[in-house]
């Protein structure tokens, strides 16, 4: 006599989706810090507020990694994504002069591929650990009738706090102040869905194929890892030099830097400042496009925008360059509206 129907043969493994999660704890405790109470396997992540901050206000953002996960597939490598997933909220509560506190991801696939579900999420607990941040936990959902077999999405929330006192909003940025460029590290998590049509199918490369300019793989370039932007700002910010912070991320420099302008200030930036790195003349050159869409779609080199009192430039580029990230003086900040390039 038959059993019946059974969830794995609808397509979800139960089995395995139990060993993953076993095979998670690890990865998930590498991350706690002092205010973390609880641990992986709990409906709900426990955390302390930190008893540190003075007047904690707690700041929250969510995002995902987008179509740079079809690189991810093709490339055969998932640990990349989940750092950049990470950074990139963390540079996002970074703007209003936040530190992470913790941090849940979702991730959604075709099937319980073990390794990649555990490549996927040490990648979130290394780029955790690096940015100081409590992995508290998170969800992996098998949904066969959604995903291929060998895809998936991931998605991550991040919970951080400052102190009232020091939320940035953009009201200390002035006419006149200065803005510096922290450079990126490639195209970040941003314009992917550009970026593959014009590699792959206009220039008709594969991921193992060298990029035209650039010196290394289609793969590894498209691949680097969004850069957090939390070690060289940590000292500007906790001495108050930084006025307002713009994560540079989709719709570019354009996009992004007047949504902490005041009413009534633009920016005038400088082309000539800096040389855009060749991952996006290479794009630019094999899909014809116009210099106004890529500054519109694709970060051009630059990370994040710190708006600060000229006399004040220097200390947050040193801070920058003893972390390694590179920057400039970008611009300035102007009576106005919107971004004027010259």
């Amino acid at each position: 006599m038959s059993d019946g129907l059974s969830y794995a043969a609808a397509g979800v493994d139960l089995d395995a989706a139990e060993r993953t999660k076993e095979g998670l704890k690890a990865l998930v405790a590498s991350t706690r810090d002092r205010f973390t109470l609880s641990e992986l396997g709990q409906f709900g992540g426990l955390y302390q507020v930190p008893d540190d901050i003075d007047q904690p206000v707690l700041v929250s953002s969510a995002d995902g990694v987008g179509t740079k996960l079809k690189v991810a597939f093709a490339v055969g490598r998932h640990d990349t994504v989940g750092q950049c997933l990470v950074n990139h909220c963390v540079n996002d509560i970074l703007v209003q002069g936040a530190r992470p506190l913790f941090f849940l991801d979702y991730l959604a696939t075709g099937e319980m591929d073990e390794a990649m579900v555990n490549d996927v999420v040490r990648g979130v607990a290394i780029a955790c650990r690096e940015n100081a941040c409590a992995l508290l936990g998170g969800e992996t959902a098998q949904m066969p009738d959604f995903y291929a077999a060998d895809e998936y999405d991931l998605a991550g929330f991040i919970v951080g706090a400052v102190a009232r006192a020091a939320i940035l909003d953009g009201s200390r940025i002035v006419r006149g102040d200065t803005l510096v460029a922290l450079a990126s590290n490639g195209l970040h998590t941003n314009g992917y869905t550009l970026a593959r049509k014009i590699v792959f199918e206009v220039m008709g490369l594969s991921v193992e194929d060298e990029l035209p300019g650039v010196g290394r793989a289609v793969g590894e370039e498209l691949l680097a890892v969004h850069r957090s932007y939390l070690p060289a700002l940590r000292g500007p910010l906790a001495s108050g030099l930084v006025h307002g912070l713009a994560h540079i991320t989709g719709g570019g420099i354009p996009g992004n830097l007047p949504r902490v302008l005041p009413e009534g200030l633009g920016a005038h930036i400088e082309r000539d400042s800096w040389e855009v790195p060749p991952v996006f003349q290479t794009l630019q050159d094999g899909g014809d496009v116009a210099r106004g869409e890529m500054d519109r779609v694709f970060n051009m080199g630059v990370g994040m925008i710190v708006a600060v009192s000229a006399a004040d430039a220097d200390a947050v580029l040193a801070a920058a360059a003893e972390e390694g990230v590179d920057g400039w003086v970008l611009g300035e900040v102007v009576e106005g509206d919107g971004v004027v390039y010259r």
